[in-house]
């Protein structure tokens, strides 16, 4: 492969990376806790889009239980975008780590 060859490869994926990146920012994924009384969803630019509460999940008597599934909805919300993310960016790449990812993506905190 020639020099030009492989500029024209490299420019190529690197549209498709930009292109990749913006699908990413756009997914969602859920998490829920306590058997589905919450549920969280996630967008791929790490930003809550919602978090939902089934009433029967509210207990004035323990308020830290629902703290405690509120957050457990969203870390599992977190690491399923991460996973879906890391899936759509391995497509792209062929699984191999790119200079300047940083184990991540520029600009979207916590894609790993």
């Amino acid at each position: 492969m020639n020099m030009q060859q492989m500029m024209r490869q490299a420019q190529k994926m690197q549209k498709e990376l930009a292109k990749a990146q913006e699908e990413v920012a756009t997914m969602t994924a859920e998490g829920t806790a306590g058997g589905g009384m919450v549920s969280a969803v996630v967008r791929g630019d790490m930003t809550v889009e919602s978090i939902t509460i089934d009433p029967e999940a509210v207990d004035p008597e323990d308020v830290e239980m629902l703290q405690d599934m509120v957050c457990a909805a969203v870390n599992e919300a977190i690491r399923n975008i991460n996973e879906e993310s890391n899936a759509r960016l391995s497509a792209v790449t062929g699984g191999m780590g790119l200079p300047g990812m940083g184990g991540g993506m520029p600009g979207i905190p916590g894609l790993r």
